[in-house]
């Protein structure tokens, strides 16, 4: 079995402590300790947690051992002006561009997230693919934890 490279961002791992999010959240994180899913964490994921409670922060520092740590690049944060200049989100949501943008130049084929305002929602995702292609990276697939979960 192929391990899949998932990108995830903060709203993931909050997810985990959020009573609407957790059943699927514990989920997850269940099924990439049994290597279904190798996380991605990028710098922006770890400065987003700062301000994060004490049990979020010590959670994301157990995942980080088995993840793949990225960091913020000129090429991510080109790639996100060029999603702001097309209003895919607002200024004020440039973060969650940059989570797209971050996924997208690291080759992530997946991103998963809770957050269905910026991120997993079906016009944005059309958008940011569309700009993908045009700027010449691969289309990006964007779900929540409860699409990518397994079932059985």
């Amino acid at each position: 079995m192929k391990v899949i490279r998932v990108y995830i961002d903060t709203s993931i791992i909050g997810g985990k402590y959020d009573s609407e999010f957790q059943r699927a959240s514990l989920k997850f994180f269940e099924q990439v300790k049994e290597n279904k899913f190798h996380l991605v964490i990028s710098a922006l994921v770890q400065e987003e947690i700062l301000a994060a409670p004490k049990h979020v922060k010590e959670f994301l520092d157990e995942l980080k051992p088995n993840a793949t740590i990225i960091e913020v690049t000129e090429e991510a944060l080109r790639l996100r002006e060029s999603y702001l200049k097309a209003n895919i989100v607002s200024k004020k949501s440039s973060n969650d561009a940059l989570h797209v943008a971050l996924a997208t130049v690291n080759n992530c084929p997946i991103i998963v997230s809770w957050n269905f305002k910026h991120i997993v929602h079906y016009e944005k995702i059309a958008l940011y693919n569309s700009l993908n292609i045009i700027e010449g990276y691969q289309q990006i697939a964007i779900y929540s934890p409860l699409e990518v979960i397994n079932y059985e």
